[in-house]
């Protein structure tokens, strides 16, 4: 993985500098569906380096939670908004976009084409207002009662490197691109699965590695529920991928974007389990 495939992805993924080197200008970027190249371009590996961009947007919104809520004792839901907003600014909100977007394209139950075409709209319908609606009070109340349980600060960091891990295994392999433009079509089977795997292993044994030393250091129990979030929000991401990948024929950058909330979502919903 190359520096130049890094800066893309804080580029893609985030509004943290990372701008493009020269040499991966606008050719590159007009892709189109084909077969992945035989060696991994700037596109591709921006999507390996999803999962660190990730760990990094979780470490500034932790660091607002804690903020807010332990030193200025605005409480955890108040922390907690301001939290899950962190993530939405750092994102430019793309993420959250790309959710209601698919939301309209699934719920108009059109074929396809028409589905692609509700989705390029730049307006969002009812599907995406409840859908966007929903997601983000999951977000919020999982994180609020996991703050609350005391696991606040790991939380929000593996759920934000679960996103985009969950964006990595979107674009494995054997996933076409929906349409021929687009970054769903730039990085579109992309990753090879056991690379894939490869970095969930090492996000999971991070995360054991973690609670065991917040545990010796802090004296605080061993949350085992952490790891099975990531996993859950791994799963809940893949499931929606797949959805998507049958209802439309491939992935999107909408698609990639709802992924990731959906995958946020559902591992800050485990984390609050008690």
């Amino acid at each position: 993985m190359s520096r130049d495939g890094l800066r893309l992805s804080v580029t893609l993924l985030s509004i943290l500098p990372g701008s493009l080197i020269p040499a991966f200008g606008k050719k590159n970027m007009e892709g189109h569906a084909a077969d992945p190249p035989a060696e991994l371009g700037p596109a591709g590996e921006a999507m390996l380096w999803a999962p660190l961009v990730g760990l990094v947007l979780g470490v500034i919104a932790a660091a607002v939670l804690y903020v807010f809520g332990q030193l200025l004792h605005t409480g955890s839901l108040v922390a907690s908004v301001l939290a899950v907003g962190t993530l939405a600014v750092l994102t430019r909100g793309l993420h959250l976009d790309g959710l209601a977007d698919l939301a309209d394209g699934l719920g108009s139950r059109q074929p396809a084409d028409g589905a692609l075409t509700v989705m390029r709209r730049s307006d969002i319908g009812p599907f995406g207002v409840v859908t966007l609606v929903l997601v983000l009070l999951i977000q919020v109340a999982g994180l609020t009662q996991a703050d609350a349980s005391g696991r606040g600060v790991p939380a929000i960091i593996v759920a934000a490197v679960t996103g985009r891990l969950a964006i990595t295994w979107a674009c494995r392999r054997g996933v076409p691109a929906a349409r021929p433009e687009g970054l769903g079509a730039l990085v579109a089977g992309s990753i090879a699965p056991v690379t894939a795997a490869v970095l969930t292993v090492v996000v999971l044994a991070v995360t054991v590695a973690g609670i065991f030393l917040a545990a010796a250091v802090a004296a605080v129990p061993v949350e085992w529920i952490v790891p099975v979030a990531v996993a859950a929000g791994l799963v809940a991401g893949a499931g929606l991928a797949e959805y998507a990948s049958r209802r439309l024929g491939g992935i999107t950058g909408d698609v990639l974007g709802a992924v990731a909330e959906t995958a946020t979502a559902a591992c800050l919903l485990v984390t609050a389990i008690s």
